[in-house]
């Protein structure tokens, strides 16, 4: 198979031919049709978290190995599968549920396989969506987009369900009341669609970029917030008539921790998604006293998948907005989503798609 793979940190993508792996067992090989470029991938390539205070998380130490075809919002077509596949044939079109484990353990037995101890993930500890074919370990990850975009249906597998889990970490609220998410990107899109789908009318977005504030506005945020400079925590205050019950900080770096937790009320839930890297001091007595909850959320588990596939089936979610590009310009892609000239997803587009 052809892949655009990480061979070197911070290095051009690198155009390559790699084995096409040969399904066995319930494994499902697909020939990749379209596959989205996250924000995640950018510190892949990277090779890096950034912990504050100068420390770094080397991927290296997580057990990523180069070289590795990253992408992880894949869609592929089902080509060849092992003998105790059940449930696919040749053809079939399918969104790949990526974050796999272990495939043993009970959280994996669960459908809860992104909060396996000993992970897997397509593009990040085995060959993703950067190549022309993409091996599923097991049928169970796969879900029937039916007449959904393929390019639109891809991203679900991570900017969808990673928003669609975080939102029910902070469900549920009356409609009327101020969720705040921090970040307008492809995350933020989604999470507007997606909150909208839900039923709730008040949705606040915060964002450094004017033009991704407008087009927040015109996706269907309540009101938008800039988010450069001092006082972003008083804005949002101000703009929610009050300090906020919670905020979904897609961004999750230093800056955006910091207002994004002086912004809750009493009770307040503060959930961060976002890898931007830092440090967040808090005030210790605070958290008892105001009842306070920081929770992480990492990306969403197959039951998320199939229950936001479904969502957007039935027309509730509107679609975001999506770029295509073909596959071989991967390195290009992943370069304008460093620059921060992508709004909405870039989405790579196989050839034959």
């Amino acid at each position: 198979m052809r892949a655009w793979a990480v061979v070197e940190n911070g290095a051009p993508l690198k155009e390559m031919e790699l084995p096409t792996p040969e399904p066995k067992g319930t494994e499902v090989l697909l020939e990749t049709t379209h596959c989205g470029v996250c924000h995640s991938d950018l510190h892949i390539w990277e090779g890096f978290y950034d912990l504050g205070g100068g420390k770094r998380m080397s991927l290296v130490d997580r057990g990523v190995v180069l070289p590795l075809a990253m992408g992880h919002e894949i869609v592929g077509r089902v080509v060849k599968f092992g003998p105790e596949a059940k449930g696919v044939k040749p053809g079939d079109l399918r969104i790949v549920y990526p974050w796999v484990g272990c495939g043993t353990c009970a959280a994996c037995l669960g459908d809860e396989d992104n909060m396996c101890l000993k992970p897997k993930s397509l593009g990040v500890y085995q060959n993703g969506g950067y190549a022309t074919h993409v091996l599923a370990p097991h049928p169970r990850h796969l879900v029937d987009p039916g007449t959904l975009d393929p390019a639109v249906a891809a991203t679900y597998a991570c900017s969808g369900i990673t928003v669609y889990s975080a939102i029910q970490k902070v469900m549920p609220l009356p409609p009327e009341e101020p969720v705040v998410l921090v970040g307008a990107g492809g995350l933020g899109m989604n999470a507007i669609e997606i909150l909208k789908a839900l039923g709730h009318k008040n949705i606040v977005v915060v964002d450094v970029s004017a033009e991704k504030r407008e087009a927040a506005r015109r996706e269907g945020a309540s009101q938008t917030i800039d988010g450069s400079g001092e006082g972003v925590a008083k804005r949002i205050i101000e703009a929610c008539g009050g300090p906020v019950a919670a905020v979904i900080d897609l961004v999750n770096g230093t800056a955006t921790a910091r207002f994004a937790f002086d912004a809750l009320r009493k009770g307040g839930k503060l959930v961060q998604v976002g890898l931007f890297g830092g440090e967040l001091s808090l005030p210790l007595p605070l958290m008892p006293i105001r009842a306070l909850t920081v929770q992480g959320s990492y990306v969403g588990t197959v039951k998320d998948l199939r229950a936001l596939v479904k969502l957007a089936q039935s027309g509730a979610v509107k679609p975001l907005p999506v770029t295509e590009v073909p596959q071989r310009d991967a390195n290009e892609a992943l370069m304008r989503l460093r620059d921060g000239k992508v709004t909405g997803r870039l989405v790579l587009r196989a050839e034959a798609a």
